[in-house]
């Protein structure tokens, strides 16, 4: 099963970070690859056993993507994973990790891991899945510098 890594240093705390992040109230402020994001069910904030949707922009062919939180542990980690079956993804399982570095300044790293359908795409799958990882983390980055 493909699996990536990415990771950023963040001017602001874990807490902080990790709070916008599973916001999805302001999911939109700073996520440059969605065109949607809300939790599903009438939850109103994220934690385990909550869904979320994310839709993507143009391009990222407007895939919607529903996943349940299956661990939260707010300041530190975070792990979702896919409930829906979008084009192209057999299994789809993402982990957000903070670390401290210093009083104000945090290590964000999104672990992902998935299977594509056909399997032949999985290369270029874990390609474009890096490359728009490392975007919409630079992109929390410049959010909070």
């Amino acid at each position: 099963m493909p699996r990536g890594s990415v990771s950023v240093e963040v001017e602001a705390s874990c807490t902080a970070v990790f709070n916008l992040i599973h916001d999805y109230g302001r999911r939109l402020e700073w996520d440059t690859l969605l065109s949607k994001a809300c939790l599903l069910d009438g939850a109103t904030e994220a934690g385990v056993g909550v869904r979320s949707l994310c839709v993507g922009t143009w391009q990222g062919l407007f895939l919607p993507m529903e996943t349940e939180y299956v661990r939260f542990e707010p300041g530190r980690v975070a792990a979702v994973s896919l409930t829906n079956n979008p084009p192209f993804f057999d299994h789809f399982a993402a982990t957000i990790r903070q670390k401290p570095h210093g009083e104000n300044r945090s290590q964000v790293t999104c672990i992902y891991f998935f299977r594509a359908r056909p399997k032949l795409l999985e290369y270029l799958m874990n390609q474009m899945l890096r490359r728009e990882t490392q975007i919409r983390l630079n992109a929390l980055r410049f959010y909070f510098s």
